[in-house]
């Protein structure tokens, strides 16, 4: 199985703290412990490309209308990411654990992944998204539980 961008991303989440993997100091030595471990170098430079572009995203004040504002995709966002993957965001935002800001920096990251995105990848990025927000902790946990203990999402 070749491995993808996202399955390192995945492997940093769960063997590494957060700040192991997002300081620039300790980036050089984990893609060396990554490519050791077999995953492809190009992938493992895709994987930090886009920690960095979540970072980046991040940063940006970005300013939404009234909360509750119905979010239209563009033809390529619905061409990536189906209407199932839609629904699951939709849910997360009723929920309360993405707000939109936090929505388009999942919907951002989705589209910045290579590979093909399904509901598996879709919570793995919420994941590593709510993980990168200093505020998050409480929906990161929520949304931990949902992927870790309570198995397929239901609409």
């Amino acid at each position: 199985m070749k491995e993808t961008a996202l399955d390192v991303l995945m492997y940093l989440f769960e063997n590494y703290q957060e700040g192991e993997f997002s300081d620039a100091d300790n980036q050089d030595a984990l893609r060396e412990e990554l490519v050791a471990a077999g995953f492809p170098d190009d992938e493992v430079r895709h994987a930090f490309s886009w920690l960095d572009g979540l970072a980046a995203q991040r940063q940006l004040p970005i300013v939404f209308g009234p909360s509750g504002a119905l979010r239209m995709y563009a033809r390529e966002e619905q061409a990536k990411i189906s209407a199932e993957c839609r629904g699951f965001l939709m849910y997360l935002e009723q929920l309360g654990i993405l707000d939109a800001n936090l929505r388009e920096l999942v919907i951002d990251r989705l589209m910045a992944l290579v590979e093909e995105v399904d509901l598996e990848r879709v919570k793995w990025v919420c994941l590593l998204v709510l993980m990168n927000q200093p505020d998050a902790e409480e929906a990161f946990g929520h949304l931990e539980e949902m992927v870790y203990y309570h198995g397929e999402f239901k609409h």
